[in-house]
């Protein structure tokens, strides 16, 4: 059968998979939802680690997690380039403040309940001096 490149891969059943067990690059497209074209391009350009050898390459969970990052971090409108430093960086999910400000949180601490109160005082006192013009040159 052949299927045109672009076409979205046939729907993935995970509980038929055994996820200890390496996933084809076929099988990597179906749990993902993403077309085995733009991984391709995800593999090349950097943003997903390459495995094994080009004939028969298995890929595992981390594959999977790097792949679905890059696709909520594209959905939120981030540029590649920054989607790179941010792979690269950690876990941290970005969130847009203001033009060319952006908060980083780590997703553990996402929806976990802690109090806000105290972050507000430091978060006013590092923006105060990230954005406040230098008062020591004569401003």
């Amino acid at each position: 059968m052949c299927r045109n490149r672009l076409t979205p891969p046939l729907a993935f059943d995970s509980t038929t998979v055994d996820r200890s067990a390496p996933l084809t690059f076929r099988e990597l497209a179906a749990a993902t939802r993403v077309v085995e074209r733009q991984i391709r391009y995800m593999i090349a350009e950097g943003f997903v680690p390459p495995r094994g050898g080009r004939a028969r390459a298995d890929y595992g969970d981390d594959h999977v997690a790097v792949i679905r990052r890059h696709t909520d971090l594209r959905a939120k409108g981030l540029p590649p380039s920054a989607i790179k430093v941010l792979l690269e960086e950690g876990t941290a999910v970005p969130f847009s403040l203001a033009p060319g400000l952006t908060l980083m949180v780590e997703p553990r601490v996402i929806g976990s309940g802690a109090d806000v109160e105290p972050l507000v005082p430091r978060l006013a006192e590092v923006l105060r001096t990230v954005l406040e013009k230098d008062r020591g040159h004569g401003d």
